[in-house]
């Protein structure tokens, strides 16, 4: 596998390992959301244990209001944050 393939590999599994241990293996809940974000990305994040803050990027991520975050809301997080750390470390040079 390629380098991209083996990222997108990943990606699919980390979201497959949190969603649905509380229902809908398709989709994260606010407390599945908030472990993916204490264990994935603790430290990028910084905030992952304030409730107001992952209340927040809950709500964000939730493009279509239906109390869950799918696949799709995921990806947009993970290349929001992956577009954050290109930023940040290429004009960090």
């Amino acid at each position: 596998m390629s380098h991209i393939q083996q990222a997108m590999a990943l990606l699919i599994d980390c979201f497959q390992r949190y969603a649905g241990k509380e229902g809908d293996k398709n989709t994260l809940n606010k407390g599945e959301l908030k472990e993916l974000l204490q264990h994935e990305l603790g430290a990028p994040l910084g905030k992952a244990n304030d409730k107001a803050a992952i209340d927040r990027i809950f709500k964000d991520l939730d493009m279509n209001k239906d109390n869950s975050v799918d696949f799709r809301e995921y990806v947009n997080l993970v290349a929001c944050l992956t577009q954050l750390c290109f930023e940040h470390f290429t004009t960090a040079k």
